[in-house]
């Protein structure tokens, strides 16, 4: 019968254990909490932010009910983390860069892996113009995680959004979803 928690970091618990004690199962296990899609990205230009928002207006109009979406390069990276073990599936969406992917998802992604995130659906969405590689550098980010399983197809945007990319990223929503 457990009457006290005493963490080694944070407040001694003494009420509503049934609640922590339900929370630190889900934690311990990497189960997540809420079902719903965490969406991080990164945008030089705007033009991957607006392949977010449409992928965002996609899986809200298929009923997902909780949709976060951060921009990796102006958020608190520890709250894009937090929602990243807290939802059920994950995309991450990034411009290639210096022939990789631009810092702050590699930051993301560096944040995930140190912390042993596992057991989630993640799709990947990448942008480049001549030659994108954002896609090969988060995919062997990903495939380093425990049970990670990496939705398929991978989108490729070409610098700006285009007419023939809306069904890439519908379709991305579904197999999402599946």
């Amino acid at each position: 019968d457990i009457q006290t928690i005493c963490p080694l970091h944070g407040p001694v618990l003494t009420e509503n254990l049934d609640h922590y004690i339900r929370l630190y199962d889900l934690w311990s296990s990497y189960t997540p909490e809420t079902d719903g899609v965490v969406i991080a990205y990164t945008s030089v230009y705007g033009h991957t932010k607006e392949a977010v928002e449409l992928l965002e207006r996609e899986l809200k109009g298929r009923g997902v009910p909780n949709v976060v979406v951060h921009d990796l390069a102006r958020t608190d990276m520890a709250e894009a983390v937090e929602d990243a073990f807290r939802m059920s599936k994950l995309v991450v969406a990034a411009a290639s860069y210096d022939s990789g992917v631009f810092p702050p998802m590699y930051d993301f992604l560096h944040h995930l892996q140190i912390k042993s995130y596992q057991k989630r659906r993640v799709a990947i969405i990448e942008n480049g113009s001549w030659a994108p590689c954002a896609a090969r550098v988060m995919r062997s980010m990903l495939e380093t995680m425990k049970d990670v399983e990496i939705v398929e197809p991978v989108v490729t945007i070409r610098s700006r959004m285009k007419q023939t990319d809306i069904p890439l990223l519908e379709n991305l929503a579904d197999a999402l979803l599946s």
